[in-house]
């Protein structure tokens, strides 16, 4: 990446270019003769006191000692994308949170507060895609208590790593003391591919609602009675397809003997997109591309009703569910992370 000018290094940053995302060149402490310098590309969320702090697109905060700068400059807002749909990374929130529906929510200026009795920090934490018309100082306080009233601990999902997230916010957090917990990517891929995936779907059932069985599978139910929340957020969204591949293993259930599926799956059509959560396959039965039937069926029906895309979201950690997506042509569009309140704030 080039920084100089006449083949000279410069740095061509400064406190006026905090929002904006740049590419800086540093020293490395005790750096050897092959290794002085490092890279760090994110967007320059403070300089203060002699110290750069730069949010790299994961949501990873970068603290830079202003006088170990040898370079930088500032670079395009987002780089070119070479695969999956176009789309921003506000679009893409606002249909997961729509895909993912909590079973209260208020809201706080352009920010929604939402709560499903703790199921997932997806269902139970505020989504900030705008101003919350109050300053952020005391939105964190009013977002505190709003959870702090139903017995929850208040979480934030904050996106990085794309045009227009919120790479400012989560720096505030962190300067408030609020924790970030756990980094998400939002994965996205033209849809028609995966519907025209080769797998044998001859033994997936497409449903509009789930069963016994089904929630026997799912690993954030199958411990025991699913919640009145559990069942509304699975149950919400736009258009909503449940799929399953049946197995030999039973259970006894309220309703008598069911199967345990070998793979399960769920996607929610909303307009162009195809958002798919829930695919879980019997750890006995992996490797034999029942998780890719599972969403090649679903892919198709979404494509029946006028899908184009398909996203998903996984877990930063997940290697074997990224390894599986990428496989089936997802790409990383941007990221999203959640941070937790100062446990002061919300006692």
């Amino acid at each position: 990446m080039d920084f100089t000018t006449g083949g000279r290094l410069e740095v061509r940053i400064t406190p006026s270019d905090v929002g904006r995302r740049v590419s800086v060149r540093l020293t490395i402490e005790g750096g050897g003769s092959g290794a002085r310098f490092t890279d760090v590309v994110g967007v320059l969320t403070s300089w203060t006191h002699g110290v750069l702090c730069v949010t790299r697109r994961t949501g990873e905060e970068v603290r830079i000692a202003e006088s170990s700068l040898v370079a930088g400059k500032v670079v395009p807002a987002a780089p070119a994308r070479r695969r999956g749909p176009a789309a921003t990374a506000a679009e893409l929130d606002r249909a997961a949170a729509r895909a993912w529906p909590p079973v209260e929510s208020v809201r706080l200026g352009e920010w929604e507060l939402r709560a499903a009795g703790g199921f997932t920090r997806r269902a139970n934490s505020a989504l900030p895609l705008g101003d919350p018309g109050i300053p952020v100082e005391d939105a964190l306080r009013r977002v505190a208590a709003w959870y702090a009233e139903r017995g929850l601990p208040a979480y934030i999902q904050v996106s990085t790593g794309a045009e227009g997230t919120q790479e400012l916010l989560a720096a505030e957090l962190a300067a408030h003391g609020w924790v970030r917990e756990v980094s998400v990517d939002i994965r996205i891929a033209a849809l028609a591919p995966i519907a025209d995936k080769d797998a044998d779907v001859s033994r997936v059932t497409l449903s509009r609602d789930i069963d016994d069985a089904w929630l026997a599978r799912y690993q954030r139910s199958a411990s025991g009675e699913p919640s009145p929340e559990v069942l509304r957020v699975l149950r919400g969204g736009p258009s909503v397809w449940f799929a399953t591949i049946e197995t030999a293993e039973t259970i006894e259930t309220e309703h008598g003997t069911s199967g345990v599926p070998a793979a399960i799956g769920r996607c929610v059509v909303d307009g162009r997109w195809a958002g798919f959560t829930a695919v879980e396959t019997d750890p006995q039965l992996r490797r034999q591309g029942l998780a890719s039937a599972v969403m090649t069926a679903l892919a198709r029906k979404a494509l029946e009703e006028g899908a184009s895309a398909a996203y998903l979201q996984v877990e930063a950690d997940n290697d074997g569910a990224r390894a599986l997506y990428e496989g089936m042509g997802f790409s990383t569009h941007h990221s999203y992370h959640h941070w937790r309140a100062p446990h002061e704030n919300h006692r």
